[in-house]
């Protein structure tokens, strides 16, 4: 095993500055090398990922911001150590604001860069240990965030793990009850990110015309009832990760404004002439065919590209089965914390065989609620087969109620008939609009139109 501090890439347009550093550094049990440019150091970072990255602020062409932007696309984790002139502190300011690890100004000593490079790197490899110290558990004890052992989860894990040091846009996509959300929440903490806000919001459950001032907050008087400034959900992630659920129900023309804010990175309130920096991992989640979208003329094809840069399919339930055992017990375990004095409950083999047969339109979180009620209705022993059997045909009955031979205004059936299914969902409009095939606004419109 290496005794070395770890590797550090050395920038300066001056090469014989570079040269000097590289050879302190090494005396001092570092690993370096060093580059004259802005663009051979991407290169060279591409080719051979180094620990730490110290460059100089100014330089020719590609210059030290470039730098720092490139090489944490690249690794989302890697410290970025910034050396500059003294008159040119404020852009070094900008850096550290952008994710540089800190500055030194020019003259400087060497050993202020081999403290600050040691204490990098070091920082470095704690969060790494304690990354995949949390990886392990979750992977270890059925009870993780996603549970499941199947290919599928296999690969979605594995999926995460990779994307997750970058700080590139990701699109999830699975049917409803999937776990996007969980996927999302992931993804945020074994990033550089962890330690900042995971602020989640569902384009589909909050009004239109509440849903620009939600994302990018107002000024007071902004609109009627505007009594305050918001702040809004970009700056209130701020360093940290905004999860978008159900995007593919934002509005066209939202989308737009959604499209400037990743192009540009800055934020306008509603009712403000000044923009505000933001700077905001992206991951957005659908259940939608967003390519079926976008030729409907329902969502934008430039949006989708800047958001589809990772995607992150989820399977349906129907199609991990081997993971029903595990997720059966993990829930079984989470319901009996949740009803505090519930009786244990475990299920016979030929229960669990019925559970592995079904096909789940409701995916995990219909496994989910079945196994709350189980512990919450049930006086303890095992759930057998009959018992399941029962629930079963209960989904799968039509109960509609409404009869052929009764007599109705197509206005009074239309609307009993979206009152059934949103009892059926549990009131999840998104749910409901999906089985309806219309869109969720209009089950807001309906409901406020509708007569007591």
């Amino acid at each position: 095993m290496s005794d070395s501090k770890g590797r550090v890439l050395v920038i300066d347009d001056t090469l014989e500055m570079a040269n000097a550093v590289v050879e302190y550094l090494r005396r001092s049990g570092f690993e370096a090398e060093g580059v004259d440019s802005g663009e051979a150091a991407i290169a060279r970072f591409k080719a051979a990922p180094a620990d730490a990255v110290l460059t100089d602020l100014r330089m020719k062409g590609v210059d030290g911001l470039d730098v720092l932007q490139a090489v944490r696309e690249i690794d989302g984790d890697v410290p970025v150590v910034i050396m500059t002139a003294f008159g040119a502190v404020e852009t070094a300011v900008e850096a550290i604001q952008r994710g540089a690890y800190h500055y030194v100004t020019k003259p400087f000593k060497l050993d202020v860069v081999r403290v600050l490079l040691e204490r990098a790197i070091g920082e470095r490899a704690v969060r790494s240990e304690n990354v995949a110290l949390r990886r392990a558990v979750r992977e270890a004890i059925p009870g993780g965030t996603l549970v499941g052992r199947s290919a599928g989860m296999r690969a979605v894990n594995e999926l995460i793990r990779r994307v997750a040091v970058a700080s590139t846009p990701v699109l999830v996509i699975g049917e409803t009850g999937t776990g996007k959300e969980l996927v999302a929440r992931d993804i945020h903490a074994e990033g550089p990110r962890r330690d900042a806000p995971f602020v989640a919001v569902n384009c589909a459950a909050v009004p239109e015309a509440l849903l620009e001032s939600e994302l990018f907050g107002h000024l007071r008087g902004a609109f009627t009832g505007a009594t305050q400034t918001r702040r809004g959900l970009f700056l209130e992630a701020n360093r940290g990760t905004l999860f978008l659920d159900e995007i593919g129900d934002m509005p066209l023309a939202l989308q737009a404004k959604l499209l400037r804010v990743l192009e540009t990175g800055e934020v306008r309130s509603v009712g403000s002439d000044g923009s505000r920096k933001t700077d905001v991992r992206i991951i957005a989640a659908t259940h939608r065919d967003l390519v079926a979208e976008i030729r409907a003329g329902r969502f934008r094809q430039d949006l989708y590209f800047r958001l589809n840069v990772v995607p992150v399919s989820i399977p349906p339930l129907r199609e991990r089965k081997d993971d029903i055992p595990l997720l059966l017990e993990h829930f079984l375990q989470k319901s009996r914390a949740r009803a505090a004095g519930a009786s244990p409950r475990t299920f016979t083999p030929e229960a669990i065989g019925l559970l592995v047969r079904y096909a789940w339109p409701g995916n995990v979180r219909q496994l989910e609620n079945a196994i709350d009620r189980w512990i919450v209705t049930g006086d303890g022993g095992e759930i057998d087969a009959a018992e399941v059997q029962r629930l079963i045909a209960e989904w799968d009955t039509p109960d509609f109620p409404g009869t052929p031979t009764e007599m109705l205004p197509l206005q009074i059936f239309e609307d009993r008939y979206i009152a059934w299914i949103l009892e059926r969902v549990g009131g999840n409009k998104t749910r409901a609009s999906e089985i309806l095939q219309i869109d969720p606004s209009t089950l807001y419109r309906r409901g406020r139109n509708r007569k007591p």
